[in-house]
């Protein structure tokens, strides 16, 4: 597939933004970065919702087309309890919801962020009606987390962003035999350095998608400008056997702020995806984001179509731990 000059990969649906602060059944100050699933008919939200303090908690929506009508739960499905998850002190943050059919329930990989910094947090949930937290898995800082859906080898893995003291943010994989420890950390996808797009730092975007040609990657890279930070998409494919080897990566960004709900809003020039849902009967892939930190917006593309495009997307060299430099 190729793209015309200055357009992007997805195409924004002409109702956006689909759900923004007004939407909601009390008053907020923004709504942003969704995770998507599908349960039983509907389209499922698990809404980052700011409140008037500046703090916040996720809240589920549900609506039959993923687009309109959409119902909102009678209170958060996960809301700050710092006197019992003190990490939550100061909210919970943009939530990855990835269904794992061996267990026949969905973990909820979310930022708590505390007052040592962000850090990631796992809960677990049937049908969003209810929700159980494990705690935090990677203390601070540390965000951007998304579970694979299937074990490798025994072990579940997960794709998360660490923030080093020296050096750029990025994306890390590890490996738990029971979601609560995790180990054998090891570096999956640099940021890359100078003038690129997403120079300096980068972030799983939804969950890793599985296709016939590997694990489908839709990630955020932020280019620091004299004008404040830009934050766009690229797309990587991993290997389906082992998630280390990293098949493709595009050297051109696939989607950017260009909107005005995206160029503006709490934070200027921001698309921020945390949700997908694809559809196997039409092939289209619903890509959920936030745009400008303060409104929910869809952007569509055909499966297909995303594949074609990464067989024309570089095939980098893969880097293991024991290259000495990977770290």
């Amino acid at each position: 597939m190729t793209r015309a000059a200055g357009d992007d990969l997805f195409r924004r649906h002409p109702d956006n933004p689909i759900i923004t602060a007004a939407s909601l059944p009390y008053r907020a100050n923004a709504v942003f970065n969704a995770g998507a699933g599908r349960v039983g008919d509907d389209t499922v939200l698990l809404l980052r919702v700011e409140d008037l303090r500046g703090i916040s908690h996720l809240h589920v929506a549900r609506s039959a087309d993923g687009v309109s009508g959409w119902r909102f739960d009678a209170s958060p499905l996960l809301a700050p309890e710092p006197d019992r998850y003190p990490e939550e002190v100061w909210g919970c943050e943009d939530p990855r919801l990835t269904w794992l059919p061996e267990r026949e329930e969905w973990a909820i990989a979310y930022t708590a962020y505390s007052r040592r910094g962000p850090l990631v947090s796992l809960a677990l949930s049937r049908d969003f009606s209810e929700v159980r937290r494990f705690g935090p898995i990677m203390p601070p800082e540390d965000k951007d987390a998304a579970l694979f859906p299937r074990r490798f080898d025994g072990r579940w893995a997960i794709i998360h962003r660490p923030s080093p003291l020296r050096g750029g943010a990025h994306m890390w994989i590890s490996f738990s035999p029971d979601l609560r420890h995790w180990g054998d950390h090891g570096l999956l996808l640099e940021a890359r350095d100078g003038a690129w797009w997403d120079a300096g730092k980068i972030g799983i975007g939804p969950p890793p998608l599985e296709t016939r040609d590997g694990w489908l990657i839709c990630y955020h890279g932020v280019h620091a400008t004299a004008g404040g930070p830009i934050y766009r998409l690229g797309l990587a494919l991993l290997d389906l056997q082992d998630p280390q080897v990293v098949l493709r990566r595009t050297d051109e960004w696939i989607f950017g702020p260009a909107a005005p709900y995206e160029r503006s809003g709490d934070v200027n020039k921001v698309v921020f995806p945390t949700g997908w849902v694809h559809d196997p009967a039409t092939d289209v892939l619903s890509l959920y984001y936030g745009g400008g930190d303060s409104v929910v917006a869809l952007a569509t593309i055909r499966l297909q179509d995303v594949l074609e495009y990464l067989t024309s997307a570089p095939e980098p060299r893969h880097r293991a731990l024991a290259d000495g430099d990977a770290w």
